[in-house]
């Protein structure tokens, strides 16, 4: 068992596992949620309202807290946690897919990958030595490897190229935190299975970090465009190829039924900006399905969003209220749909763990999908 992660159980319905992660910062219990503050805030909340809500640990980006304000900046602050008053641990993602997806120009080469920035177009380059500075520089209690993101659809023969990059770079990676001290200071770095949807160059990226020892592994490179069960196939054939003693994150995903799919499919943490995304938008979800709070019949509900929900919106707030702020525009509606938003996902996590101790975790997760999914025929 790996000394910074126990696997208090696993669930004898599904692969579900409920566990418990330690960090410089203090410990996770998962399966967890992690709220995503790409440049060094979760939008519309503070700290004190993410301590509120719950959260255990949240997300940083290495590609936009580099580009601005500069690593180099934060460190000489005191790190990113004193930077932003976040007292608990924090993950950083490598940076690798933003590269991809905003860079206006960006070109691949063995050792890293040089873009132009989104901001100001200014010629960068991320390598293994450069994610590894930053994230030593930002202080995380969680850094991430750099990887090749594959596009979906993608040819096997440019996916088989991008899953052997991807796992040098881990390997460079891994050494370089040795080197420096970033381990042995008790920070994790966590490697990232890519493989588009060719189930076997899953196994072999998987088998290949799993062979580097790691403290934690990502599946990587799925809710990229490709259909909904395409991406679960994708968690599916990757996670059983994973250590069992060592944390399993899947990245940049879901919905809440997702979320409980990919529990039952042995992953144990998440990040996803759609909860806080949608909120600014007026959609709100409940148990029942999401709500979009523009639609005139929330005019005069004098009902919560959540009966019961314990978060601070739910206990004072009427639906009618809160569609009137939004359709207001007042800068109070983001951060009052964003608190519920992330709370009832924290709070999805928080039932998820309690099922999985009580024993029926299979039971109650597929019960809790079918009265959501319910609820979105019904809106239709």
């Amino acid at each position: 068992m790996a000394d910074h992660f126990d696997l208090l159980l696993t669930d004898t319905d599904t692969a579900a596992r409920r566990g418990r992660l330690r960090t410089r910062h203090g410990v996770v219990e998962t399966p967890i949620f992690m709220p995503v503050g790409t440049q060094g805030t979760v939008k519309a909340l503070t700290p004190q309202h993410l301590e509120d809500i719950g959260a255990q640990i949240i997300l940083g980006n290495t590609y936009h807290l580099n580009l601005r304000p500069g690593s180099d900046l934060v460190r000489d602050m005191g790190g990113l946690h004193t930077f932003m008053g976040w007292d608990k641990p924090i993950l950083t993602d490598s940076g690798g897919f933003q590269v991809f997806s905003l860079a206006k120009l960006r070109k691949l080469k063995e050792d890293g990958i040089e873009f132009q920035s989104h901001l100001d177009g200014r010629t960068c380059f991320l390598g293994p030595k450069e994610v590894m500075t930053i994230q030593a520089n930002l202080g995380s209690d969680i850094a991430m490897v750099i990887d090749e993101c594959p596009p979906w659809p993608c040819e096997r023969d440019a996916c088989a190229a991008a899953v052997a990059r991807s796992e040098r770079w881990a390997r460079q990676c891994r050494d370089i935190a040795v080197e420096c001290g970033f381990l042995a200071r008790g920070h994790h770095v966590f490697g990232i299975v890519q493989g588009s949807t060719f189930d076997d160059l899953r196994r072999e990226a998987a088998e290949a970090l799993a062979a580097l020892d790691l403290p934690g592994y990502a599946v990587g490179g799925v809710s990229v465009g490709e259909p909904e069960p395409e991406m679960l196939k994708q968690v599916g054939a990757t996670t059983p190829h994973l250590p069992a003693d060592k944390p399993r994150y899947t990245m940049g995903l879901g919905t809440p039924p997702q979320l409980l799919k990919m529990v039952a499919l042995g992953v144990d943490m998440f990040d996803c900006v759609l909860p806080s995304r949608v909120a600014r938008n007026g959609l709100v979800f409940t148990p029942d399905g999401p709500l979009n709070l523009r639609n005139e019949r929330f005019r005069s509900d004098a009902s919560p969003i959540v009966e019961g929900l314990g978060n601070y919106t739910c206990r004072n707030f009427t639906r009618a209220y809160l569609r009137h702020l939004v359709l207001a525009e007042e800068m109070l509606a983001g951060t009052l749909l964003t608190l519920h938003n992330l709370h009832f996902y924290l709070d999805l996590m928080a039932q998820a763990r309690a099922h999985l101790e009580a024993g029926d975790y299979g039971a109650w997760h597929r019960s809790w999908i079918e009265r959501y999914e319910a609820g979105l025929h019904r809106a239709r």
